[in-house]
């Protein structure tokens, strides 16, 4: 078992939206593992704070969401293309945060919860931790889960460390559970469910 303290390979906190560079680089990715962070869970009174995102080089981006931001041109730009699939964790609540809050209509979704529920049903433990702890030996740290996202311009290192490393495992992830679903005969079941989300 790893612990998830190591640093990713590359960190970028931008404001607002991502920059030319970071865009070009995510755009040659064939997935992206995405996540959000909230001020709640309920879309339209707990706005979006927060984006994470990695590909499989370990490159790891944050767009901080501001208050009242209805657009991030670039990110949506990434997110709305077909050709690159978006893997999530409880992709349900992401999808939904990222069309309320800065009217993304994200496409080619994987989400690994869905994925482990369909998959993985000799386990009742469907959360994340357990599921990177399973299929990628790698300890997740949680105690930032439920903490002051909204202020975005004095967010602590544990809280970027936190954000960071809920994108980092997810397609080590992806990848285990795909080869479960193809060994179990459910990877069409579940390709079904990933496109009921949006």
């Amino acid at each position: 078992m790893m612990k998830s303290s190591n640093k990713p390979k590359s960190f970028t906190i931008f404001d607002e939206d991502l920059n030319e560079e970071s865009s070009s680089l995510f755009k040659k990715a064939k997935r992206l593992a995405i996540d959000t962070e909230a001020m709640g869970l309920i879309h339209g009174r707990d706005r979006l704070c927060l984006v994470q995102i990695c590909d499989n080089e370990d490159n790891v981006s944050c767009i901080k969401i501001k208050p009242k931001q209805a657009k991030a041109p670039r990110l949506q730009s990434l997110l709305e293309d077909h050709r690159i699939e978006k893997v999530f964790h409880f992709a349900r609540f992401d999808v939904a945060a990222l069309a309320a809050n800065l009217g993304i209509n994200v496409q080619c979704i994987f989400c690994t919860k869905i994925a482990s529920k369909i998959g993985r049903t000799y386990s009742p433990r469907h959360g994340l931790k357990e599921v990177i702890m399973e299929l990628v030996g790698v300890e997740l740290d949680k105690q930032a889960q439920s903490s002051d996202w909204g202020k975005v311009d004095q967010l602590s290192e544990n809280q970027l460390a936190y954000a960071a490393n809920d994108v980092r495992y997810l397609l080590a992830a992806r990848q285990k559970l795909y080869e479960m679903l193809e060994r179990e005969g459910r990877w069409d079941l579940a390709k079904k469910c990933f496109t009921c989300i949006p």
